[in-house]
């Protein structure tokens, strides 16, 4: 069976009659966000918050995509005349949420490598007053080789500092015509390492003085934090779902419910650009660090501290861990009762937090393989869980269990039997499982293994990867009782086993 393609004729003719699925406001509305990045994520997530702003009658723009490097979507966002659907799935108070939206917020896509001139075109506008980005973590990065003479810049800091010269010089240095810039790139300090790159660059190319005055002085850069889980579009279920539509959509995009973002400004855009006032989980703060805090210690903490015990234990899956009561209440009470206590938010937002993450964690519709979040496990332990411990003893006076025991987890979890392809590889109920972190950590991490016989040496070893500043950017034999602890959970695991050692401490 053939189904109508999404676009503007279909809205507008009225064929368009799928029940259940909200249709943001389909009208003319000026051009003022001009966005780096055409990719799922921005779709579901800040060109989704446009159109709930524009449904409330509070915004009343629409944005621009802009295709960042040579391959991307700029024909099939136009082919469909910048129309999508956002579906949205998961658990909301421990009921099952699914909510389909079509949003209108997308007037088109520019493909800068094929219609350079066109791109600067969009600085010309007046209407155009905010920039977002998402140009992958390594998309933040200045750019020696880029030339004020490319059309255009290979680098997407290259990219917008021709943007906003262009700008600056159309509209004579007018100081209303600064935008203010949204990066929602994974990296810490995201606006200010992007505008740090677009200043290096304006140099670079000797552009004048005043230029650079006008960046520091009428531009924003913000730094945000961004989390929502974009999973894109749905492959294997694209033809079950176009059914229930009543459309065909090859930008369906399908995300997770919950939705956050964090933004740090020196300027109050909470009017210009109203978020909040659209229902929107949007917090406006001119420190953004209790917030990334947060995120880091009790989401992507709770991740690294289930990931390698859960996946010895015979789990592959997040959603399979919380389905087990005895894994989900070790995940959960570390949270409320190692984790929250570091933190200096309100509780109530802590709790609300943590409430929302374990949600997240059950969601049916998202797969989330422990092996993955096991990647890098050293690093990842060492930022997102080691915090907690650190502040816990420091605001306690005690170690935190739970969280301790992940580690003598994460130890065993690296016990290798040998390298195969150069990878370090694990054994799990007779079957090999990669190990997969920087070689030195691999190396390092096999050979404390080699001079292990019996439950007797599980204090010196552990003494010995403690003691590794390398891997933990500290000596954390220096931590009262630490080196114990931890080697009491290790014992316990070798010799009981995952399961039976875990019920000690969950």
């Amino acid at each position: 069976m053939s189904f109508p393609r999404l676009n503007a004729a279909l809205l507008a003719g009225g064929r368009f009659s799928s029940a259940g699925v909200v249709v943001h406001p389909a009208r003319p509305l000026p051009e003022r966000v001009l966005q780096f990045g055409e990719g799922n994520f921005l779709r579901a997530f800040v060109d989704w918050m446009i159109g709930r702003m524009n449904a409330r009658g509070l915004f009343n723009g629409r944005a621009v995509l802009v295709q960042p490097i040579p391959q991307g979507m700029a024909n099939t966002i136009n082919a469909q005349d910048g129309l999508y659907t956002v579906l949205l799935r998961g658990i909301r108070g421990g009921t099952p949420v699914e909510e389909a939206e079509i949003v209108t917020s997308v007037s088109r896509a520019l493909d800068p490598y094929t219609d350079f001139v066109g791109f600067l075109g969009c600085a010309e506008n007046p209407d155009l007053r905010f920039i977002v980005s998402n140009t992958t973590e390594a998309g933040i990065a200045f750019s020696a080789t880029d030339r004020r003479t490319d059309e255009p810049p290979a680098s997407f800091p290259g990219k917008l500092t021709a943007l906003l010269h262009h700008r600056f010089a159309h509209f004579h240095g007018a100081p209303d015509k600064g935008c203010v810039m949204f990066p929602c790139e994974l990296i810490e300090r995201n606006g200010d390492n992007l505008k740090a790159a677009v200043l290096k660059t304006a140099r670079l190319w000797k552009l004048e003085e005043s230029f650079v005055v006008w960046l520091e002085r009428h531009n924003e850069f913000t730094n945000t934090l961004v989390d929502r889980i974009v999973t894109g579009y749905p492959k294997e279920e694209a033809a079950q779902l176009t059914a229930k539509l009543g459309y065909q959509d090859d930008l369906l995009d399908t995300a997770e419910i919950f939705h956050f973002w964090v933004i740090d400004s020196r300027w109050n855009l909470a009017e210009e650009f109203p978020l909040t006032q659209a229902g929107l989980e949007v917090v406006w703060t001119p420190n953004m660090t209790p917030y990334r805090d947060r995120k880091v210690r009790i989401l992507n903490g709770a991740h690294t501290m289930l990931a390698l015990a859960a996946y010895l234990s015979g789990k592959n899956t997040v959603g399979e861990c919380m389905a087990d009561d005895l894994i989900r209440g070790y995940v959960e009470r570390a949270i409320h009762e190692e984790i929250i206590p570091t933190l200096d938010l309100p509780r109530e937002d802590l709790l609300s937090f943590a409430a929302a993450t374990t949600e997240r964690f059950a969601n049916p519709h998202i797969t989330h393989y422990l092996l993955s979040i096991a990647l890098n496990s050293t690093s990842k332990y060492r930022a997102r869980v080691l915090p907690s411990v650190l502040d816990f003893q420091k605001r306690t006076g005690a170690l935190p269990r739970r969280l301790c025991f992940a580690l003598a987890a994460q130890i065993v979890f690296y016990r290798g039997t040998g390298f195969k392809e150069g990878v370090l590889v694990g054994l799990r109920n007779g079957e090999e499982y990669r190990i997969a972190d920087d070689k030195p950590v691999q190396e390092f991490l096999f050979g404390v293994w080699q001079d292990y016989s019996s439950p007797t040496d599980a204090e010196p070893l552990v003494r010995r990867v403690l003691a590794n500043a390398s891997l933990w950017g500290k000596d954390l034999t220096a931590v009262p009782n630490l080196v114990e602890e931890v080697a009491g959970h290790l014992a316990a695991i070798l010799e009981k086993g995952i399961g039976p050692a875990m019920r000690t401490v969950a």
